[in-house]
């Protein structure tokens, strides 16, 4: 990989972990309600790419449905969840993506798990038991709850990607904006309350983190990102994108004091290895563990 490449992937991967950071400042020091938020954000990034909506991907029920789970279901769970659990602990539940990927693809694309890849997910299990677990036992809170359930959606939502065929990025993400702007907002409207108040108390502090959020994570880095999958393989990004729950977990120590200790570092250390070791396996089919990146 070229020197300019690799910075690139790397500053990629800083603004996804700077935005996990950020987005917990939204839902909890702003209080933010969190469904709301996320509405907030797709809405900017449906009506940026909104010149790249049409024609509609076919069959239609197939990118309704990823939107809603890779958009929507993904971002609104993980912002609940991030109401009252730390980035740094966000960022290794999250890592059940990839053990769920594979479950997944095995299930619906017929994929065959290999000795090497269960040793990575058995580790990447492990890594995630070992940060839930507390003296008294295992404790996986609500927070925490949610986020697994949003790494499940963006898998599920990956895994149905890979059965839509000539969809550009630009046309995906219009459509994910679209779906998950219209079903966050019915569901901020049902079931949450004082949003345009929380927005007011904000100010504009929160209209430039919906911007950078939409605008710089959502359209820069995905944009930037896609360009290096059509430069190179699966099997080199995947590793390197690693960086992200890493640098999310030193900047929610640094910004949001996020209590990390020993136990904390053994399973950091478990779930991102087991990441790796499916990550660098030698077959291409890792590419659908590239495409579920997305912050």
């Amino acid at each position: 990989m070229r020197a300019r490449d690799f910075l690139l992937l790397v500053l990629v991967c800083l603004i996804w972990a700077s935005n996990n950071v950020l987005s917990k400042i939204i839902v909890d020091d702003w209080a933010v309600p969190p469904v709301f938020y996320a509405a907030l954000r797709f809405a900017v990034v449906a009506l940026v790419m909104l010149p790249w909506l049409l024609p509609m991907p076919r069959p239609a029920w197939r990118i309704l449905l990823i939107g809603l789970l890779m958009g929507g279901g993904n971002f609104a769970l993980l912002f609940i969840g991030l109401q009252t659990t730390s980035p740094s602990s966000a960022a290794i539940i999250l890592q059940l993506g990839v053990p769920f990927t594979i479950m997944l693809s095995m299930l619906m694309l017929g994929e065959r798990v290999h000795w090497r890849r269960g040793v990575g997910i058995a580790l990447t299990l492990l890594g995630v038991l070992l940060v839930i677990w507390r003296p008294e036992g295992l404790t996986l809170t609500a927070g925490l709850w949610f986020v697994a359930a949003a790494a499940f959606a963006g898998s599920a939502g990956a895994v149905l990607m890979k059965r839509v065929d000539n969809v550009t990025p630009f046309r995906f993400q219009a459509w994910v904006g679209l779906v998950s702007v219209i079903s966050l907002t019915l569901c901020s409207a049902l079931f949450e309350q004082g949003q345009w108040v929380a927005a007011q108390t904000a100010g504009w502090p929160l209209a430039a983190a919906v911007l950078f959020t939409a605008l710089i994570v959502s359209v820069g880095a995905h944009s930037a990102y896609y360009s290096l999958i059509g430069r190179y393989e699966a099997n080199l990004l995947a590793p390197l994108t690693l960086i992200t729950p890493l640098a999310t977990i030193g900047l929610g120590v640094w910004i949001t004091n996020d209590a990390f200790d020993l136990r904390m570092a053994l399973g950091a250390a478990l779930a991102i290895g087991g990441v790796l070791i499916v990550a660098l396996r030698p077959r291409p089919a890792t590419a659908l563990l590239v495409d579920r990146e997305q912050r």
